[in-house]
């Protein structure tokens, strides 16, 4: 067995030395937990919780069901499209590498665009992922001990969340990988178990009507066709769960048979999520009481949850909820600065040298981590005085990881046969599933971009085209006033034949 894993690992780090890398993180990782990365990261008890009263207010019921299932079936599509890409390149770098390498001539623009929206959205995400578990929190204390979160509480809570995971990220590597394998099993048994108990212990549940075919528009939009408009924003709570599993890519230089094991952890992570994910949303929606009531709660499956079964039964089932919530904030801080670490490798942030550390004890880049729990708290501080902040917030995730997810996948359609393939690919499909994906993307980060309540103000403003334009122009300037003759794309650290004996005579 050992001389198989020698062999295995052997030759995935002949494959990233074709890229023109060194080997300098430890593959320690297998198929299972390069699927768990992402799937954690996923975590339909995160993101379908966490939104669920986005859902409630943006088309109800119906959207909630439907919407899951129909924004499911296009992130499948995504996902094939990505996972063929990374089948290709296996390396840290991943989106902005797959891009640099297909666009050619304009490999370093592409390679830069796709970069900084990748590391936008990541930290967004993780964002998102931790601001809602510091919901859940205040939610959890107000029910035990009456407390009364605020805008300000739940900003603290959640710089307390960050900063934990950071910690854990820097000193408890080892700790962090049996935690995501723990967390696949949490998250898997606690939505039966959320499920099982939304549907026995009730008294009272909705029907099948009501799960399925009610319509609420609670945005405060009355223009004509507003409800799908309503709907099509709704659509919201469902594309920002199914995002972060990019992860899988980011973490192949830890993966053994990375070429094979990350493209099919990026689609198993999906399409386990989506099944599991609709029987969760399905479960609680037949669960709800009083939809008024549960809607304008502040956390409102915290309300259903103890509307349905008592405080009790409620307060255990919110605490499964956030345990999963924490691991996936976890999770999103690792694949976060790996991301980091290979784009400051390349020498594409400021400060490189300073990110492109890693630490000689855990062979992890510690700097990248801290980087990334900076980033995702300056993206989250406008909820100190903005109401909507965390539909922003997950706004500015998914547009960002979506459109650096797709960038590749379109350039790779417009190099049709040229496109080396990797052993994981999709034949005669490539083309038909590639172009949905590219068009589902676009008409997803158009619909994201767009207010989500009405009256607009200061403090419903949806300030996700903000962020974006920032990072955007802020990229474009840089990229014209130094970067253009700096940036030259992923840089190649030697040929496969000098890395290896670098790597041989312990350096990097």
């Amino acid at each position: 067995m050992s001389q198989i894993q020698d062999t295995t690992v052997s030759d995935d780090d002949a494959e990233l030395h074709r890229l023109g890398y060194p080997r300098k993180l430890a593959r320690r990782m297998s198929a299972f937990d390069n699927f768990g990365v992402s799937f954690t990261i996923i975590s339909i008890l995160s993101g379908c919780l966490t939104l669920y009263y986005f859902g409630m207010a943006n088309g109800g019921p119906a959207l909630i069901t439907w919407g899951w299932v129909a924004v499911g079936g296009m992130t499948m599509l995504v996902g094939f499209s990505m996972g063929e890409v990374c089948s290709a390149f296996p390396t840290s770098g991943a989106l902005y590498f797959y891009s640099a390498k297909l666009a050619k001539r304009h490999g370093p623009l592409a390679s830069w665009y796709t970069g900084w929206l990748n590391a936008l959205g990541q930290m967004a995400v993780t964002a998102g992922i931790d601001y809602g578990a510091a919901t859940f929190i205040g939610a959890y204390a107000a029910l035990q001990w009456n407390f009364v979160p605020t805008q300000h509480s739940v900003l603290g809570i959640y710089l307390v969340v960050l900063v934990v995971h950071g910690l854990l990220n820097t000193f408890g590597v080892r700790l962090v990988a049996i935690l995501n394998r723990v967390s696949v099993w949490w998250h898997l048994i606690g939505v039966l178990i959320i499920v099982g108990a939304l549907t026995f212990k009730p008294a009272h549940h909705q029907s099948a009507g009501f799960v399925f075919t009610k319509f609420v528009n609670n945005s405060g939009f009355g223009f004509a066709g507003s409800g799908v408009y309503v709907a099509a924003v709704g659509l919201l709570m469902a594309g920002y769960t199914f995002t972060g599993y990019d992860a899988s890519a980011h973490m192949t230089e830890e993966t053994s048979s990375a070429s094979v094991a990350a493209p099919r952890g990026i689609v198993r992570a999906i399409y386990v999520s989506w099944i599991a994910g609709f029987v969760l949303l399905v479960g609680i929606t037949f669960a709800i009481q009083n939809y008024s009531a549960e809607a304008s709660a502040s956390v409102p499956p915290a309300q259903i949850f103890v509307d349905a079964i008592g405080s009790t039964g409620g307060k255990l089932l919110l605490l499964i909820a956030i345990v999963a919530q924490l691991f996936c904030g976890m999770s999103s801080v690792t694949a976060n600065s790996r991301m980091l670490f290979a784009f400051s490798r390349d020498r594409a942030l400021p400060g490189s040298r300073l990110w492109y550390k890693v630490n000689p004890r855990t062979k992890t880049p510690t700097n990248a981590v801290w980087l990334a729990v900076a980033g995702a708290f300056v993206l989250a501080a406008p909820s100190w005085w903005n109401t909507t902040a965390y539909g922003a917030v997950t706004s500015i995730a998914t547009i960002g990881l979506y459109l650096a997810y797709i960038i590749p996948v379109y350039l790779r359609l417009r190099l049709g046969e040229e496109f080396r393939r990797g052993p994981w690919h999709l034949g005669r499909w490539s083309k038909p599933i590639g172009w949905l994906a590219v068009t589902w993307v676009v008409f997803m980060s158009v619909m994201f971009l767009l207010p989500q309540s009405s009256p607009i103000t200061a403090h419903t403003f949806n300030y996700a085209p903000v962020a974006l334009a920032v990072v955007l122009v802020g990229a474009a300037v840089w990229w014209f006033a130094t970067a253009r003759g700096t940036y030259t794309g992923p840089v190649s650290y030697g040929t496969p034949e000098e890395l290896a004996a670098m790597e041989a005579e312990g350096g990097s």
